[in-house]
């Protein structure tokens, strides 16, 4: 496949992610308008898309509470810069197992709730889009499972594009894109979709570009992606993005520094994106051209 670089990009800020780096770094948001405020400066910096996940205020720890998510969907829309909304609807879906010899009872951190409840805040909110893990996989730690089962999917999937919110497609492999693209077929998805392809996480597709090229090459034509890779490879990441046809995805969630020994915040990690962006010859595009590209439609909180 020749490469075909994409001259019009919009950059994703993943402001605040479900991992535990909420102690390494002061700059990693946990309160809802600590994460409304990140997500605001990171649309100041050149982000047309925030993707945003809520913590425990207290502990930093991820959470799914409604009245977190209401009140940041809510802030940042109050606020005086456009940008896309983009919540995670990835909660929900966490088995930790007791242990290779017995894995029963499973133990503290697993969190398994039905398919409506884990989109319980989409529809209280109705971000303009959310996203849908499009596969089970080992990830990172020993005994935890992200769980997302065909039929649980199915379900979720039919949910979100009922309310009319687009579902992001969050490939970590291959076999996440196979999964994405039956649903399209099934008429679950709508034909043209949109994915991000995520490099580097453990245990799914590694980050070398042998293996990028090859999630590449298996998003429709029709299709919109972008990518992403963690750590010191999310810069790298994002000209390679753009030179294979995509889009950008920087953030917090994904990598908490700026340089060696430097503490990064979302909006320097956006602004460096821009620059990298530019510097190829390519044009940061805004939220409303967001919106025409993928047939999104800004529409406000639902009233209480």
């Amino acid at each position: 496949m020749p490469l075909e670089m994409n001259r019009e990009v919009f950059i994703t800020c993943a402001v605040t992610g479900s991992g535990g780096t909420q102690d390494r770094s002061p700059h990693v948001p946990r309160s809802p308008q600590q994460i409304a405020d990140s997500a605001i400066a990171a649309a100041k910096a050149g982000a047309a898309v925030v993707h945003c996940h809520v913590r425990d205020t207290e502990t930093g720890v991820p959470s799914r509470r409604l009245d977190l998510y209401r009140e940041v969907t809510d802030r940042i829309r109050d606020a005086d810069v456009d940008v896309v909304l983009n919540l995670t609807a990835g909660m929900g879906g966490d088995i930790v197992f007791g242990g290779v010899e017995s894995p029963f009872p499973v133990v503290e951190g697993t969190d398994m709730v039905g398919a409506t409840e884990r989109v319980a805040h989409i529809a209280e909110c109705l971000p303009e889009i959310c996203t849908l893990d499009c596969g089970t996989m080992n990830f990172a730690e020993a005994d935890y499972v992200m769980t997302n089962t065909p039929g649980a999917l199915r379900a979720m999937g039919q949910m979100m594009t009922d309310l009319g919110v687009k579902p992001e497609i969050e490939a970590f492999d291959t076999g996440h894109l196979w999964f994405a693209k039956q649903l399209v077929k099934e008429g679950i998805l709508e034909p043209n979709a949109l994915v991000q392809l995520c490099m580097g996480v453990p245990w799914g597709a590694p980050d070398d570009l042998n293996t990028f090229m090859a999630m590449v090459n298996n998003v429709p034509d029709d299709w919109t992606f972008s990518a992403f890779s963690l750590g010191r490879n999310e810069m790298p990441y994002v000209a390679a993005s753009v030179l294979a046809g995509g889009n950008v995805r920087v953030g917090l969630e994904d990598n908490l520094w700026l340089d060696k020994g430097v503490l990064a915040e979302n909006w320097q990690l956006v602004e460096r994106a821009v620059t990298i962006i530019e510097n190829m010859g390519a044009r940061v595009i805004g939220p409303q051209e967001v919106r025409e590209k993928l047939g999104l439609v800004k529409r406000a909180p639902v009233a209480k």
